[in-house]
């Protein structure tokens, strides 16, 4: 099903936007033959982090959307607790392909190609219990201002959002180790937004797999900690809780070990910093 892209932003941030949509469709076949997402051989629920569930309870019967959902692992992982569940996302391979594979998973869910900025209209105002997004999903969004306000008006009231996101501490650090650099934490970028979109120009991703053959070029929009809590209170919401915690679903460093639950956490004598952060904030 299509919608077209939201006009409410200026050419220039339009045309970032384009070009980010071409580069996720590009990713998409590359991303679903992956080792890293294995799909068809690993469990959707592996993808949804023990402190997530504790946050998220009890899923049974809740209407839950996730935003931005690219391969839908983590819908389908939300579809199996309980939820009846939706993912959106302005890839249209990549709600092809997250629907293709919950059949194939026979996970009971429904994705829908939309941009996150006009979930309301499309999907329907106060429909949902819970709002969940994140791990590597704002730092494509170039207003959380207006984001924030697409959350509130999705949730019904006492509903909830839960976002799970790299944290931008990680982000200023870099998000690969390149050849010959050190490996000590050295800071490369802005952990604070406003001075822009940041043009990114690669043939890789974040998985394993061939380089893309073309739509090499995206943007991204860097999101300090303060700018997404005060955008979800402006939109009327009440911040719950806010951790940091020090996984990641690879090895950022040479010095992480494996959690019992696959991920990836600090070791030893390195400084221990925060390389996600999880916040639930309620309607």
């Amino acid at each position: 099903m299509w919608y077209p892209l939201t006009m409410a932003f200026d050419i220039d941030t339009q045309r970032q936007m384009a070009f980010n949509e071409r580069n996720w469709d590009a990713r998409t076949q590359i991303h679903a033959r992956s080792d890293f997402y294995a799909l068809g051989r690993r469990d959707p629920l592996d993808w949804i982090l023990p402190f997530e569930w504790d946050a998220l309870s009890d899923l049974a019967g809740k209407d839950v959307v996730h935003l931005q959902c690219h391969l839908g692992v983590e819908t389908m992982a939300l579809a199996k607790a309980g939820a009846r569940t939706v993912g959106l996302d302005f890839s249209a391979r990549s709600v092809e392909q997250a629907d293709i594979t919950a059949r194939n998973e026979k996970v009971e869910t429904s994705y829908v190609r939309a941009d996150v900025y006009d979930a309301v209209d499309v999907l329907g105002g106060a429909r949902f219990d819970i709002v969940y997004t994140g791990k590597g999903s704002l730092c494509y969004l170039p207003d959380l201002t207006r984001w924030a306000q697409v959350v509130a008006g999705l949730l019904r009231p006492g509903g909830f959002v839960y976002v799970v996101e790299f944290h931008p501490l990680l982000n200023a650090f870099g998000p690969t180790v390149r050849p010959g650099d050190p490996v000590d934490l050295t800071v490369r970028h802005d952990y604070l937004g406003g001075r822009g979109a940041v043009e990114r120009d690669s043939s890789r991703t974040y998985t394993d797999g061939p380089p893309l053959e073309g739509d090499t070029v995206h943007y991204e929009w860097p999101h300090g900690l303060g700018e997404v809590v005060t955008a979800l209170a402006l939109a009327g919401l009440k911040i719950d809780h806010l951790i940091e915690p020090d996984v990641l679903p690879f090895q950022r460093w040479p010095w992480m070990v494996q959690t019992d639950y696959g991920w990836w956490r600090g070791s030893g004598d390195a400084p221990r910093v925060p390389t996600l952060y999880a916040l639930k904030a309620n309607a």
